[in-house]
């Protein structure tokens, strides 16, 4: 007698003609097909999906420089271009009034505005840079400071795209065009040191920031 190993199938087949299709069961069939390629999709969009990772530290990640690139981009509707400057000073003595060097002034409003764009780089120490008339031979009767921030960055851009969490910018948009024409305007801001390093490895020295106004 010829053994056939076949008897040990616990997983029999119903011979074709003895079973029926139903309703139920194809319903059963499609929801099963159905939960099967959600699971893997949402376990592909998981896979594929980036994982954005914070650590703090409490050295400085950016210890190889003593300096901090700043860009300010900023519209004063009410003041002329040839009255607008930027001065810079801090604790090691640095006093500098009128900084023109990789700036940049537009004339708005009909020439009687001015958005200004710069770029400089201040010292890890105590100080403020702020915008002003100083600078200018000829003083505005009535120097109008109302204006609205687009931008103030400080460090490397973290480029247009990438959702990080953070407070990058958080100056973006804040407008006072509105406020009294004659008041000045003070932002006490305290700035924190970050590294950001994406999938490939690239690295980049963002600042946070946080301010107070008064």
């Amino acid at each position: 007698m010829q053994f056939d190993i076949r008897r040990f199938d616990i997983y029999r087949k119903v011979p074709k003609d003895l079973t029926q299709p139903t309703l139920t069961g194809a319903c059963i069939s499609v929801s099963s097909v159905l939960f099967i390629l959600y699971l893997f999709l949402s376990e592909l969009s998981l896979f594929l999906t980036h994982e954005v990772i914070s650590e703090l530290t409490v050295e400085d990640p950016v210890r190889h420089t003593e300096k901090i690139p700043v860009f300010i981009n900023i519209t004063l509707p009410q003041l002329k271009c040839e009255y607008v400057g930027i001065d810079i000073q801090d604790d090691m003595g640095r006093h500098e009034v009128g900084f023109q060097d990789d700036t940049q002034k537009i004339e708005v409003n009909e020439g009687k505005g001015c958005r200004m764009e710069s770029h400089f780089v201040i010292n890890k120490v105590p100080g403020n840079f702020h915008v002003s008339t100083h600078s200018s031979r000829t003083q505005p009767d009535n120097p109008d400071m109302t204006h609205l921030i687009h931008k103030v960055r400080f460090g490397m851009d973290l480029q247009e795209g990438k959702e990080v969490k953070g407070s990058f910018n958080p100056l973006e948009d804040v407008d006072r065009s509105a406020g009294q024409a004659l008041a000045t305007h003070d932002y006490i801001v305290k700035v924190v040191p970050s590294v950001y390093e994406d999938t490939s490895r690239n690295i980049i020295y963002p600042y946070q920031y946080t301010y107070s106004y008064r």
